[in-house]
């Protein structure tokens, strides 16, 4: 099984890239689309935005959705990079033409992240939550957290689909001796909501005068 995949519509173009980090002894293979959600994990996935942006851009967020741990790179032009954003999903980028010492570089780096990832991450749906890094990703995007922020999503996560009230969360999340209302709990849901965007916002799901519960598959 190749541990690179190049998503491209010009492989013609690409076989030097290719030649190169199979050299470097990756296995790799040239498609025309990434990976479905049910195919084995495809390692590092390159995308190839070079010609096509919008094209791009929507083949990486595709990518993100179908292999949401795998690391994923854009191959962009020099004078287009700085139409790359937080939109595109992707954990970095190469420039075209590729340096392949610095693909390799980028690749080896982007694996040994994977790797790193902590025996004890929760994962519900596309959320992973990391508790001896205090790190939260979705779909591989990090979510800059505060510290309340991240305990009170880690509690939910630890449950997923268990309904908690307000002033459990309260006191589970704040402790007995926290002397602020059950707003706080409220307030704090509001803010992750947010953090986790339109698309994923119902996985926190409110229970109407009871309190809330972590979901993995309320998406819109």
């Amino acid at each position: 099984m190749a541990d690179v995949v190049i998503v491209t519509d010009r492989p013609e173009d690409l076989w030097g890239l290719k030649n190169g980090l199979e050299t470097g002894g990756h296995r790799v293979v040239l498609a025309t689309t990434g990976p479905g959600p049910s195919d084995a994990d495809p390692g590092v996935v390159i995308v190839d935005a070079v010609k096509d942006l919008t094209r791009g851009r929507d083949n990486c967020r595709s990518v993100r959705a179908a292999s949401p741990r795998a690391p994923l790179l854009a191959l962009v032009a020099a004078e287009t990079l700085d139409a790359v954003g937080p939109d595109w999903e992707i954990d970095s980028f190469l420039l075209d033409p590729v340096a392949i010492p610095e693909a390799l570089a980028r690749i080896r780096i982007a694996l040994g992240s994977q790797v790193m990832e902590s025996a004890g991450t929760v994962r519900v749906g596309d959320l992973a939550i990391d508790p001896t890094t205090y790190q939260v990703r979705l779909r591989g995007r990090p979510l800059d957290l505060t510290y309340k922020e991240f305990q009170l999503l880690f509690f939910l996560a630890q449950r997923p689909g268990r309904v908690y009230s307000r002033q459990q969360l309260l006191q589970e999340v704040w402790g007995y001796d926290f002397f602020g209302g059950t707003r706080t709990v409220d307030v704090h849901v509001r803010r992750l909501r947010a953090k986790l965007g339109a698309e994923h916002e119902n996985m926190i799901a409110t229970i109407r005068n009871v309190g809330y519960k972590l979901e993995s598959h309320r998406t819109r």
